[in-house]
């Protein structure tokens, strides 16, 4: 038993350190990061409502740069910004989270007016969503 107990404690010791590093790791900067793919806010959505599955094979977890109109802006209790780009959609858009840990070049974004925002994609909900995102 104490044979075992000796892999099992360098075990442990070792997911320790790898945690400890993880944990560490600094902030992953999205306006320096280079982006996966460039496309309107309408394509993308348009993508996605075409084919859910190949979308989150090809888009999930990558950066992409999205430019569009912006439909709706608000901001949280925190201060987290969101910003709703046109879809080509009524109901339905692409959210885009503003990133909390990044200074962005404006807090405030008017209704009607096209920007373009660089997020990671995490999927479809009934709205495409990219969280950490900044102008650009």
């Amino acid at each position: 038993m104490k044979k075992y107990f000796k892999y099992i404690l360098l075990l442990g010791i070792m997911g320790a350190a790898f945690g400890f590093y993880k944990y560490n790791q600094p902030h992953k900067n999205i306006g320096n990061a280079i982006s996966d793919f460039e496309l309107s806010s309408v394509q993308l959505f348009s993508d996605f409502e075409l084919n859910e599955k190949e979308s989150n094979t090809k888009y999930l977890d990558k950066i992409i740069e999205v430019n569009g109109v912006v439909n709706d802006f608000s901001k949280d209790d925190s201060g987290v910004a969101t910003i709703t780009l046109d879809s080509g959609n009524e109901m339905f858009g692409v959210i885009c989270q503003m990133d909390n840990m990044s200074k962005h070049k404006r807090s405030e974004f008017k209704i009607g007016e096209k920007v373009k925002l660089k997020g990671i994609c995490t999927g479809i909900l009934m709205d495409v969503v990219l969280v950490r995102c900044i102008e650009i």
